[in-house]
């Protein structure tokens, strides 16, 4: 007597973006899909790290700017211990998040204006290990400028996005006050900025941090 083949094992997905409404639509509209299964839903990176860890996901969508730890630096930490893979979602293509977001190991990179069944079929791609780069998100990475921030400058820029003060930031990265200041006034000149917090901003969006 044979036996009907068995159904595939629908694909774990863990979602995470700050934005409710789009993070319940996502959770409701992917859950329509029947080889998805959504396993879990976080606000913010830090909690997606703690979340793949503990669900042992087969995707991953990460929004790209999210409290605690941005969608690139929670993919980094959740690709540390999990091969799982991991699709990136922004709603702006800055120049430089591209270059970022491969360095980290993504394998999709799609802008919050892709349908729902487009990214269904993305996560199905990502899934059987291909990688999906959305068009104008690499013509612009094509066009984008070197990052001409030193790594100890990128580093204090991206505490001083963060909110924190000069001794603070110092404190955090083991360095001098003085050290610290003259690496804000470096990237300061590099960027052509007239305060700390502008430097951080320009650095920002050209994904430089």
């Amino acid at each position: 007597m044979s036996t009907a083949p068995s159904t595939p094992a629908p694909l774990r997905l863990l979602i995470a973006d700050d934005e409710e409404l789009i993070r319940g639509a996502l959770v409701a509209l992917l859950s329509l899909e029947p080889d998805l299964e959504v396993i879990a839903d976080v606000s913010d990176g830090g909690a997606a790290v703690t979340a793949a860890a503990e669900h042992r996901p087969d995707v991953v969508l990460l929004d790209l700017e999210m409290p605690v730890l941005d969608g690139v630096d929670a993919a980094i930490q959740i690709r540390r211990t999990l091969d799982t893979r991991i699709v990136l979602v922004t709603r702006h293509a800055r120049p430089g998040t591209l270059k970022r977001a491969l360095s980290a190991g993504i394998a999709g990179f799609v802008p919050k204006s892709t349908p729902a069944s487009e990214l269904a079929q993305i996560i199905r791609a990502v899934a059987r290990g291909e990688r999906y780069i959305d068009r104008d998100l690499a013509a612009a990475a094509l066009t984008e400028d070197e990052n001409p921030l030193t790594a100890r400058e990128r580093d204090v820029l991206r505490l001083t996005r963060e909110g924190l003060p000069t001794k603070l930031v110092a404190k955090q990265l083991h360095l001098a006050h003085g050290t610290v200041r003259n690496h804000t006034s470096a990237a300061m000149l590099k960027l052509n900025a007239e305060s700390r917090v502008q430097a951080a901003a320009i650095a920002w969006d050209n994904g430089w941090i």
